[in-house]
């Protein structure tokens, strides 16, 4: 922590604004994930798959460029990977079906909701109830997810339960990301990102298989672009810089997301957001902020 607040007293240096500029490209990347989705002649489950196995040469050499080894993992820790892979899959499917669904914006704020749930584990770690920010975040979530859950449903019941999806895609993201907090201490971001992809490519096939989604795309551009954007630019970025800065500062950089997503599913898509739709979106990103806040 105190090489993070050193970084952060002193944004002045070169370094400093490099590394400032990579968060912000990395949750830009992201955002532009659920675009390419929604373009993708494969089905939305087919493309998580594609989204992963097309990155995965990537994530291999950059583990072996960084030495972090692929082989000799303990048994347990192997499993415990193989789960987080397994929550990962589903998280992916959830959330690229509830993209086709709901707005872009709705998206990407629901699917960035596993930072409200891992502040809720930490109370149940910590045996403690909220403290006053984190009663306002809570509050701040509850009432802007009813307020854009709310103006789903005057768009239609299929609109609703994308964000339903997504919802979910965020709960099991913070599965994933508990389950695999100290494997990713073990062996490395790199490494663990190719056992991850490895598990999870053949569940997010099967799935696809059985949903009966067309999975060889006939244009193969947008699934080239989700993998690029979303895994090599975005997760690849974030592992390079998150150890940098504290949790608030990467929780503020994270509102970029939904707000890129927002302005790319009015250009594109020509979803018109409200204020009503817009005050939701602020409470809840203002929510998602405080909660990763409270996790530095």
């Amino acid at each position: 922590m105190e090489k993070q607040g050193a970084l952060e007293a002193n944004l002045v240096t070169p370094r400093s604004w490099l590394l400032l500029a990579a968060l912000l490209i990395a949750n830009v990347a992201l955002a532009l994930g659920p675009w390419f989705v929604r373009l993708a002649d494969s089905g939305p489950v087919a493309a998580g798959f594609w989204r992963l196995f097309l990155a995965l040469p990537f994530f291999a050499l950059m583990a072996h460029r960084t030495g972090q080894r692929l082989g000799s993992i303990p048994r347990r820790t192997m499993f415990w990977i193989w789960l987080g892979a397994v929550t990962f899959g589903l998280d992916l499917a959830a959330w690229h079906v509830g993209i086709e669904y709901t707005r872009l914006g709705n998206a990407a704020l629901f699917g960035n909701s596993g930072s409200l749930v891992l502040m809720f584990w930490g109370f149940f770690v910590a045996r403690h109830l909220p403290r006053r920010a984190e009663w306002l975040a809570i509050a701040f979530a509850l009432v802007g997810t009813a307020i854009l859950m709310g103006r789903s449903l005057e768009i239609s019941t299929a609109t609703l339960i994308g964000d339903l999806f997504c919802l979910a895609a965020g709960l099991l993201y913070a599965v994933y990301l508990i389950t695999l907090k100290d494997a990713r201490k073990d062996i490395g971001g790199w490494s663990l990102l190719v056992w991850v992809s490895l598990f999870a490519c053949p569940l997010l096939l099967a799935l696809a298989a059985i949903l009966g989604e067309p999975i060889w795309p006939g244009d193969w551009g947008p699934l080239v672009a989700l993998a690029f954007f979303s895994q090599i630019v975005g997760q690849g970025l974030l592992i390079w810089v998150l150890r940098h800065f504290s949790s608030l500062v990467i929780g503020l950089a994270l509102l970029t997301q939904p707000a890129v997503a927002a302005l790319t599913g009015y250009a594109v898509f020509g979803e018109v957001l409200t204020g009503l739709d817009l005050l939701g979106m602020v409470m809840v990103g203002g929510a998602l902020a405080i909660a990763r806040g409270r996790r530095g």
